[in-house]
């Protein structure tokens, strides 16, 4: 009997055994059916190389490169060139040495030492005097140019329009402060605001003023410490990013409490503003945002839309253009529309043994500029 009952045990044993191999076996197999499937899955969402080109552009990316609409500008020291987006020259406007340059949909402000040029997108100068002290910098809009002449912390900011009439200053109201940025919106640009920092007071703090270009002042909100750096107009409201918030506001500096996002440890990176309906804009974890750095994660803020994504791989800059996010590694361009999380791969169809290795940004009619060394491409989009 006692010889039997082990017997007995040893078959159960070698049941057992059995049962943990087959169940090995089973998960072995299914884990090789799911790596299969999503292999397939990823080839499924890869583009083919045909469906995007790319061309070298006739600049450097040290050359200021700058979207500009459907063309792109850049600065070689001596002029400031604009070439199609495919990299036909378009126009030349000679400044000289030591220029800066901002712009807008339709227009450029060109600013050297105390010469201001206003130039339309067909390189045509509207405006081109000196302001009588040394230029800190301007901005353009829709309709006028606003400019900030004088000491740091003791700045005028004049207001012309286009042809380069003065319709208004405040040569006192920033007394004490440091303008950081101006811009103007409004469906003809006609209101304006500014950030400055408030430089002498016990605590640093950022005030943000609103106007109507050549009438009155419209409203005024303390920022707080926290460092503001982009204020958007889009969908008549103001959007206005510091590191820790995004606040909201109307033309006259209300704010929308209900309409706060926290934003800490994320950066504001891109936007799109369509001629109605909300934007999208594209943040990145902060800490991925340096020169140095890479891309692994991204958020996109549009309407009540509030929603992050993974990226397949690591990435040197992103994008948002219409409903479409772009993101680009060193060999590969992601796309995904913003209302799914599925990102389609396209090789990037660079000269052999390039790779991307810097973002400069998009051009309206669906390009992407990119950088691999001091080289500047050129790349088409999928829709």
């Amino acid at each position: 009997m006692q010889g039997k009952g082990k017997s007995m045990y040893n078959d159960r044993q070698a049941m057992d055994l059995r049962r943990r191999r087959q169940i090995r076996n089973w998960i072995i197999l299914i884990v090789m059916v799911i790596a299969v499937f999503a292999g397939l899955r990823f080839l499924q969402n890869m583009g083919q190389t045909t469906e995007i080109s790319a061309v070298t552009m006739p600049c450097y990316a040290a050359q200021d490169v700058t979207p500009f609409g459907d063309s792109v500008l850049y600065y070689d020291g001596a002029s400031i060139h604009c070439l199609s987006s495919t990299g036909a020259v378009k126009w030349s406007f000679p400044v000289g040495g030591g220029a800066t340059f901002s712009v807008s949909d339709n227009h450029m402000v060109v600013w050297v030492g105390s010469q201001l040029f206003i130039v339309d997108k067909n390189g045509r100068p509207s405006y081109n005097e000196n302001m009588g002290a040394e230029i800190q910098f301007a901005r353009v809009g829709d309709s006028y140019a606003a400019v900030v002449i004088g000491e740091d912390t003791a700045p005028d900011l004049v207001i012309k329009d286009l042809q380069g009439s003065q319709v208004d200053e405040e040569a006192e109201a920033f007394s004490g402060m440091l303008l950081l940025d101006v811009g103007f919106y409004g469906e003809k640009g006609e209101y304006m605001w500014t950030l400055a920092m408030d430089v002498y007071g016990t605590a640093i703090n950022t005030v943000m003023n609103t106007f109507q270009v050549g009438k009155m002042n419209t409203g005024e909100v303390s920022l707080g410490e926290n460092l503001t750096y982009k204020v958007l107009f889009e969908d008549n409201k103001l959007r206005v990013f510091t590191t820790q918030q995004m606040y909201t506001y109307d033309y006259k500096a209300v704010q929308d409490v209900n309409n706060t996002k926290l934003v800490y440890g994320w950066k504001l990176i891109d936007h799109y503003i369509p001629s109605r309906g909300s934007a999208s804009m594209l943040l990145a974890p902060t800490s991925q945002t340096s020169a140095d750095s890479s891309i692994t994660e991204l958020r996109i803020l549009s309407g009540t839309l509030d929603r992050r994504y993974t990226l397949p791989s690591a990435c040197v800059g992103a994008g948002v253009q219409g409903k479409n996010l772009y993101a680009f590694s060193n060999e590969y361009l992601y796309r995904a529309d913003i209302d799914s999380q599925r990102f389609y791969g396209y090789a990037l169809p660079l000269p052999e043994g390039v790779k991307a290795d810097g973002f400069i940004g998009l051009t309206s009619n669906g390009r992407a500029l990119l950088t691999s060394g001091n080289t500047v491409y050129s790349v088409g989009l999928p829709q």
